[in-house]
């Protein structure tokens, strides 16, 4: 199915007839900085198999330079798309490894999403992907996974209740700050954010690794701060005493931080 180079590695080259598609499909979504607008320059920088060739359904991952910015995709492929699957579809390959194959929003398929979630319990790497956990975490395996809706900039996949999975969508150069500010704060014995147990990045050829996605603990329940405050003034209810505890733990991450980060 793939023109693989190396294990887990595939040819960008072998992939060209997937980028009308892309084209069409990346000003649609939310998480696209460039909304609404034509795309002018389209370039494949890397592609990875994450299961072996020739499976059904497929997982490749893909980092497409557009316009200037790098963007992260998890395309499945399947021969025909299930009832549920259908809003995922991106098209038809109609040439290439993929000819004949639905191309679509690999997040999306529960099985894939799982399977995610079984490289990041697995650290190694995989073509350019390098897979890292915190060795002490407990990541229990076959955890139920659901996207999270709402977000604008990237996509979250919830497992079992337990787990939080961001997959950045735009990504650059060098250790985003959601994984270096929460794994700095648990080095400092700050337990108001919870600590990464999971995360994956790319290494690209004479660059700095881009972090692609952070696993955390879920914190089923929780209130933002903001809309808690917003409720409280609109149901006329004293926000006195949350208001104490949202400083005081503001001010734990604060002093943690400045320890840990002094510059």
């Amino acid at each position: 199915m793939s023109e693989a180079a190396s294990a887990g590695t595939t040819s960008t080259t072998g992939l060209s007839p997937l980028e009308p598609m892309l084209r069409d499909w990346l000003p649609l979504q939310r998480w696209f900085a460039g909304k609404g607008r034509r795309i002018g320059r389209l370039r494949m920088i890397s592609a990875a198999d994450l299961l072996p060739p020739g499976s059904s359904p497929g997982l490749v991952h893909l980092l497409l330079d557009v316009d200037g910015d790098c963007y992260q995709l998890l395309l499945g492929v399947r021969p025909a798309l299930p009832p549920a699957l259908a809003p995922a579809l991106i098209g038809r390959a109609e040439h290439g490894p993929y000819a004949g194959q639905c191309v679509y929003e690999g997040l999306g398929d529960p099985r894939l999403a799982a399977l995610l979630l079984e490289r990041l319990r697995a650290p190694g790497t995989l073509g350019p992907l390098r897979f890292d956990r915190d060795p002490m975490a407990l990541i229990p395996a076959a955890l139920t996974p659901r996207p999270l809706s709402g977000e604008q900039t990237n996509s979250s996949l919830i497992y079992g209740d337990s787990y939080i999975l961001k997959v950045f969508r735009r990504v650059g150069p060098g250790v985003n700050p959601d994984l270096e500010l929460p794994r700095a704060l648990a080095a400092a014995g700050c337990a108001r954010v919870p600590a990464p147990v999971a995360w994956y990045e790319a290494v690209l050829s004479g660059g700095e690794p881009l972090t692609l996605g952070v696993l955390q603990p879920y914190l089923r329940g929780s209130d933002d701060g903001w809309q808690l405050a917003l409720g409280r003034l609109r149901s006329g209810d004293d926000f006195t005493a949350e208001a104490h505890a949202l400083g005081r733990a503001t001010a734990e991450v604060h002093s943690a931080l400045a320890a840990a980060l002094p510059t």
